[in-house]
């Protein structure tokens, strides 16, 4: 079981690993067979193996039969539609059911939003919380974020959020309710061609979109710092 790693914006920044691996292997678990179909295309990859779909709705279904696929000696690599399989994305699951089945399981490293942004953040990267995208609920949004604040104050590790642009807005909203109007990063469209990371307070960016409505998958970054 393979669990490859793949573009999260710019196609170049796929590894000479992950290309050989996606040609070598029986199958090929993903989220959208239609966009992973698009990445084979711009690789120039006319034949491939056969592509299976696997997400959050049909996992449960899935995941027997590609256990029984790898129990019977066939290779199989997970790939999701941007970045590292398994980070915010379906896959742990399945990962877990391999290894309680003695299946070998081979992560081939490559592009990661929460990596690429906080490396370029310029906020501490010794230690940091990856949240991934928040409850939708507020009551539970809130409730997340109020333990965090407290959790946070001895450990001040930087905080990493992933948001998509439809509950920017609300999302800090919250922040601001909970900890105030402190310094945060926006990083937005990584590697993409309107990449932008900009670091300025909350209101400042509430004040940006109440005129321009947010475009594009976010990740939110902070430090307990206030840098």
């Amino acid at each position: 079981m393979f669990i490859v790693a793949t573009p999260i914006g710019n196609l170049q920044d796929i590894t000479l690993r992950a290309i050989e691996t996606l040609k070598s292997v029986d199958y090929i678990a993903c989220e959208d067979t239609r966009k992973t179909g698009i990445l084979f295309k711009s690789l120039n990859l006319n034949s491939h193996p056969m592509l299976i779909s696997y997400y959050e709705q049909n996992e449960k279904v899935r995941i027997p039969n590609i256990l029984n696929l790898l129990i019977n000696g066939r290779d199989v690599a997970l790939v999701s539609d941007g970045g590292t399989p398994t980070i915010s994305d379906p896959g742990f699951r399945l990962v877990r059911q391999c290894l309680k089945e003695n299946i070998k399981v081979v992560s081939i490293p490559g592009p990661s939003a929460v990596i690429t942004a906080i490396s370029s953040s310029g906020l501490p990267t010794d230690k940091f919380i990856f949240l991934g995208f928040l409850p939708k609920k507020p009551g539970h949004r809130l409730k997340l974020l109020k333990e965090l604040q407290v959790s946070n104050k001895k450990l001040e590790a930087t905080v990493i959020i992933y948001e998509a642009p439809h509950r920017l807005v609300k999302v800090l909203v919250d922040l601001n309710t909970v900890f105030g109007n402190i310094n945060i990063t926006l990083a937005r469209e990584l590697t993409k061609i309107y990449e932008e990371q900009v670091s300025s307070t909350i209101e400042e960016f509430l004040k940006k979109y109440e005129k321009k409505k947010p475009k594009g998958e976010f990740v939110i970054l902070f430090s307990p710092k206030n840098l």
